[in-house]
């Protein structure tokens, strides 16, 4: 079966990025000029997938419009005759069929997934984190439903990370397989460096069988607490087989400062119209600050 949907949860509080996120979504950070969940929401369109589900919280208002039509905005960019702005602007409008829905109460990452039941159906679909940002080169979503279409079975994205870093990832406990894919036979939450099954993190991309929504449920979660998406892909291994496709490239986590402020010295620096003159700016202030 094709995949069409993708499901992009965009409700945590980013309460890492305080005080910026008291007024703002982490995802509407921008990039330069450019708000990080588009980024995202541009990748699930370049993968082929046109129908997006977004889920937000009560604090997220400004995500949908963001990619709603603003009429008066266009029409005092057509009537300053900046075309190429307005060309922009309609753009974020047409992307994809996006649809929303709202996690009422922050229960994590596997609870906002649940939310997405109804709009997915029995049907295999795509998560992509909304802060997770991918570089526009990167194949890995593309990669990821090639593996799908070829086993039928959930994918998730991993990426090795220093031994130190580990506790801060759910990791996987891999059986090799061929090449950059392999079999997940258990995920861990935020294992200790001794205890970590591999240094192989899961990140922000991942293919799921309809199934997923089966181990989700069947998760003993106290109400009110969390439910950790790690622990629904734990026991859906323990029943169908999951695969997990290593990623070697770049991605950035915005909704940590470091990470964040990687991102926009990358993207700036990747620009045609910025880029020369941002670069001549950091040899400038590498030189002036003794920075090699």
């Amino acid at each position: 079966m094709r995949v069409r949907k993708a499901v992009i949860p965009a409700a945590g509080l980013g309460t890492r990025f305080l005080p910026a996120t008291k007024s703002q979504p982490k995802e509407m950070l921008p990039l330069v000029d450019t708000p990080a969940i588009q980024f995202v929401v541009e990748e699930a369109v370049r993968s082929g997938l046109a129908d997006i589900l977004i889920v937000t919280s009560h604090m997220k208002r400004s995500i949908e419009d963001h990619f709603d039509r603003s009429g008066e905005l266009e029409d005092a960019l057509l009537e300053a005759g900046k075309e190429e702005l307005f060309d922009q602007i309609r753009r974020i409008s047409e992307l994809a069929d996006i649809h929303y829905i709202r996690q009422k109460e922050p229960r994590g990452l596997g609870h906002a997934i649940t939310v997405a039941a109804n709009h997915v159906g029995r049907e295999p679909f795509v998560v992509m984190l909304g802060d997770d940002v991918l570089p526009p080169r990167a194949n890995l979503t593309v990669d990821m439903l090639e593996d799908f279409e070829k086993f039928g079975r959930s994918v998730v994205g991993v990426q090795e990370v220093p031994k130190e870093e580990v506790s801060n990832f759910g990791c996987i406990k891999p059986e090799h397989t061929t090449g950059s894919l392999m079999r997940v036979l258990d995920v861990v939450e935020k294992p200790s460096a001794e205890t970590a099954p591999s240094n192989l993190a899961v990140i922000g991309r991942y293919v799921f069988t309809p199934e997923i929504f089966d181990a989700l449920e069947a998760i003993d979660s106290p109400p009110g607490e969390e439910i950790q998406l790690t622990d629904a892909i734990a026991k859906l291994a323990g029943f169908q087989t999951v695969y997990a496709h290593v990623y070697e490239g770049q991605r950035f986590d915005i909704g940590d400062k470091l990470e964040y402020l990687r991102a926009t010295v990358e993207v700036a620096a990747g620009r045609e119209d910025l880029g020369p003159a941002f670069r001549a700016f950091l040899r400038e202030f590498c030189s002036r600050n003794g920075i090699s």
